[in-house]
């Protein structure tokens, strides 16, 4: 337990407003987005600075207390949830935007930045920050780095480590990094900044961030097409890609998905339908023009049963509203929603629907999935109630099968969501004994103590110590 000397410390050096102790403060940080994930955390701290991040972690390790970072808490596999108790550090105050410059086409900024704001500040200037993931209201730049965030333009434009061209930090040892920066082109030694991404917060803790910004595209154009079955959407899918037309926007939604969507949002969408597929592509106009075509070829080539193409960019921007809509869609109609980030090459996404809508009927549970088609990446999320054990057991038992199939298809257990609690074992299946030591060897290297988010990723000696979880906590199995 902290002391009471080490929260005096830590309120002289953040202020007072910046360090949480007591109990009611603490239950809303000791968990994030994931379902039945809990555990209170001793202490909350919301450093100002990169001086304050240090101050915290060296009160922390005189205490022993194990550091997790957090920003905004929209993780969806426990990666910011404190397993071990001790410090968490929420960077949503460090939440300035530093520079745009428009001469390297760069951004720099603190980690607590809202992925909508960034957007938002460099669109004002003419530029384009293209990551965004569905949680992006919300969602910091920070956590985006440390979990390699996607969202719906993944397909064309890449996730977050895509951008990402520097990164400072502190390591567990106090000591500061730079990695990376403005220059384009960077090869001296080893790829830190490459590694930090997607890290989880396991190796470092992020201060401030540099990504790469790109000129907007200049035209767009984005269709909505109904199918009678999912597997004639899948289809439509791989037939746009095989034509080498690379959408920016390719996103799929079943027809539970459509209804919970339409329950929400009241747009219209026909509730008969099996599938839809919200499509999009941009870039420079004749080019825009060209694939726009060739799109429509392929969606009446399969016979889509309806096609429809949004008139101005207001609709265009309504439709894509609503698929972001659906996880609180999904959520709105159960007390739980276990969502899950089932990833597989997409010649292999219709017979993932397949495998989907099979094993929902094996296990007697309702599912919807929806997710970005031209990835691959599907989330099948089982709408029940944790406080059901049965139905949890049956959920459980539904991921793992889906997940073995996965895996056999060559596909990942995450697209980009991470792994943090939820997924330790699924990886631990797809890399093999062997991908796990190595991450271990690394882990060790930079964190000997193993005092940084410690029990996320793959499993280490003190997993014991998380039975004490509350009831209801989810792992793989």
């Amino acid at each position: 337990m902290i002391s009471k000397t080490a929260i005096k410390h830590l309120k002289e050096k953040l202020g007072e407003k910046n360090v949480l102790h007591e109990k009611e403060d603490l239950l809303v940080l000791g968990y994030d987005s994931t379902p039945g994930v809990h555990h209170l955390p001793e202490v909350v701290v919301y450093p100002t600075s990169t001086e304050q991040v240090l101050a915290a972690m060296e009160i922390a390790a005189r205490e022993g207390l194990p550091l997790v970072p957090r920003g905004s808490g929209t993780g969806l596999s426990g990666g910011s949830v404190p397993v071990r108790g001790g410090m968490v550090l929420t960077l949503t105050r460090m939440n300035r935007i530093l520079e745009i410059d428009e001469e390297n086409l760069t951004a720099t900024m603190e980690p607590g930045v809202i992925t909508l704001d960034l957007f938002n500040a460099v669109a004002a200037k003419g530029l384009f920050y293209p990551p965004d993931p569905g949680s992006q209201k919300i969602s910091t730049i920070g956590g985006n780095v440390a979990e390699n965030a996607g969202g719906l333009r993944g397909l064309k434009y890449g996730v977050t480590r895509d951008y990402v061209m520097g990164l400072k930090g502190i390591l567990p040892d106090r000591s500061l990094i730079t990695t990376g920066g403005k220059s384009v082109k960077d090869v001296a030694g080893y790829g830190f900044k490459d590694l930090l991404v997607g890290s989880e917060g396991t190796l470092g803790i992020i201060t401030e961030v540099t990504v790469k910004l790109v000129p907007p595209p200049r035209d767009k154009r984005t269709f909505l097409a109904y199918f009678n079955d999912v597997r004639t959407a899948g289809e439509a899918v791989s037939r746009i890609i095989a034509a080498r037309i690379i959408p920016s926007t390719m996103e799929i939604m079943d027809r539970v998905t459509i209804n919970c969507v339409e329950d929400y949002v009241n747009i219209g969408l026909p509730r008969q339908m099996a599938a839809l597929l919200l499509i999009e592509v941009d870039g420079h106009p004749a080019p825009v023009a060209e694939e726009a075509a060739e799109v429509r070829r392929v969606l009446e080539q399969v016979k889509a049963a309806e096609i429809h193409v949004a008139e101005t960019a207001e609709q265009a921007a309504s439709l894509a509203a609503a698929r972001r809509t659906a996880l609180s869609a999904l959520a709105r109609v159960s007390p739980t929603t276990l969502l899950e980030d089932a990833t597989v090459p997409r010649s292999r996404l219709a017979e993932t629907f397949g495998e989907i809508e099979r094993l929902a009927a094996k296990f007697k549970l309702k599912v919807g999935t929806f997710g970005h088609a031209g990835d691959g990446n599907l989330h099948p999320t089982v709408l029940c109630d944790e406080r059901n054990h049965d139905e949890m057991e049956r959920a459980h038992a539904f991921y793992n099968e889906l997940y073995e199939k996965v895996l056999d298809w060559g596909g990942t257990v995450s697209g980009e969501h991470g792994i943090g609690l939820a997924k330790k074992e699924y990886l631990a299946r797809q890399i093999g004994a062997g991908g796990v030591k190595v991450m271990k060897r690394i882990k060790q290297s930079f964190d000997p103590e193993g005092i940084l988010n410690p029990g996320k990723i793959f499993e280490d000696q003190d997993s014991g110590a998380e039975q004490h979880l509350e009831e209801g906590f989810r792992v793989s199995h």
